[in-house]
């Protein structure tokens, strides 16, 4: 019990210092290209990607922790997955740093109601994601099939087989228009061309290594978008 509780707090803590890290990078992103901490879209945005991202890890640490462990593992090992990453990385960079930049100089001019919406689109692909992992306790943030592991039918994976990249796709999205930026969207729309290949990447090792998981994908015919793709 007592190794337990031990191995419990250092995940907590190993949690604790990742969202800590994340959070000072997002701000050094926003804050240092903007000249001013006087950004308050800025401000809202961490607030709403934080907060219930604490909530988040939280329920994890208490109802499942090892999924918790799970999605602090960083490490791909399909060759393809870590190219796809790699690029991404890049383009996710630009797309968080032109926000502040573009507040400095007063590229854009985004309707507040437009902002608000975001915002509110963001808790809404964040909501997914939440879902998600309280259905699947395999959602990994890499490519991998785990012991034990099966697939999912219930709940959003009823309507498509990808609904965590339903609920990164808003986030991606509406980041840019979230932090009142018109000219981050346009590297940041480049994100949605790398989760398609992280999809096709990733449902050919489910189709080799998952079992059930191909006639899954015959009862479940859309990955992404119901009747698009």
């Amino acid at each position: 019990m007592i190794k337990k509780s031990n191995t419990k707090s250092q995940l907590g803590l190993r949690t604790l210092l990742m969202t800590f890290f994340g959070f000072i990078i997002l701000a050094v992103f926003f804050f240092l290209p903007a000249g001013t901490f006087r950004y308050r879209e800025a401000w809202v945005y961490l607030a709403i990607l934080f907060i219930p991202m604490m909530g988040t890890m939280i329920y994890l640490l208490k109802k499942n922790p090892k999924l918790l462990e799970r999605r602090l593992n960083l490490k791909e090992r399909r060759a393809q997955q870590k190219g796809i990453i790699k690029w991404a990385i890049m383009i996710y960079i630009l797309a968080f740093l032109l926000p502040g930049f573009d507040k400095r100089f007063g590229w854009s001019h985004l309707p507040e109601w437009l902002v608000i919406l975001s915002d509110v689109m963001i808790l809404v692909g964040y909501s997914i994601f939440f879902m998600v992992m309280r259905e699947n306790s395999y959602a990994s943030r890499t490519v991998e099939i785990q012991d034990g592991q099966k697939v999912i039918r219930s709940g959003p994976y009823a309507i498509v087989r990808h609904p965590m990249y339903v609920g990164v796709l808003l986030l991606y999205i509406f980041s840019p228009l979230a932090l009142g930026s018109w000219v981050a969207l346009i590297p940041m729309l480049g994100m949605i061309h790398f989760i398609v290949l992280r999809i096709k990447d990733e449902e050919k090792a489910l189709v080799e290594d998952l079992e059930g998981y191909r006639e899954y994908s015959q009862e479940v015919r859309y990955r992404l978008i119901p009747g698009i793709w």
